[in-house]
């Protein structure tokens, strides 16, 4: 462990020991593609399963679904990675 990451854990420690609190930003709001929220009003078992991912897999489906221009591509893309997301799998696993 070099120097400055020592540091670091110290200053951690100090932290913790003053009773101090950390504030994180609040995470963004993201908007669903229509495609995935029309394929979500056809089968509440798919929105149900989306839902129940961890909110970074949530967020890197909705990133993937929304990239293309074509809408068509965008429903390929939520129909290609449906059975995943019932799996509850991320988009890389």
């Amino acid at each position: 462990m070099e120097f400055h990451e020592k540091a670091y854990i110290y200053e951690a420690i100090e932290v913790e020991k003053a009773g101090l609190e950390v504030y994180f930003k609040k995470t963004a709001e993201f908007i669903i593609p229509e495609e995935l929220q029309n394929k979500f009003h056809e089968l509440p078992a798919f929105k149900t399963a989306f839902e129940a991912l961890m909110p970074g897999r949530q967020r890197a489906y909705i990133f993937y679904f929304s990239e293309p221009k074509q809408s068509k591509t965008r429903v390929s893309r939520v129909e290609k990675y449906m059975q995943q997301i019932l799996s509850e799998k991320g988009l890389n696993d």
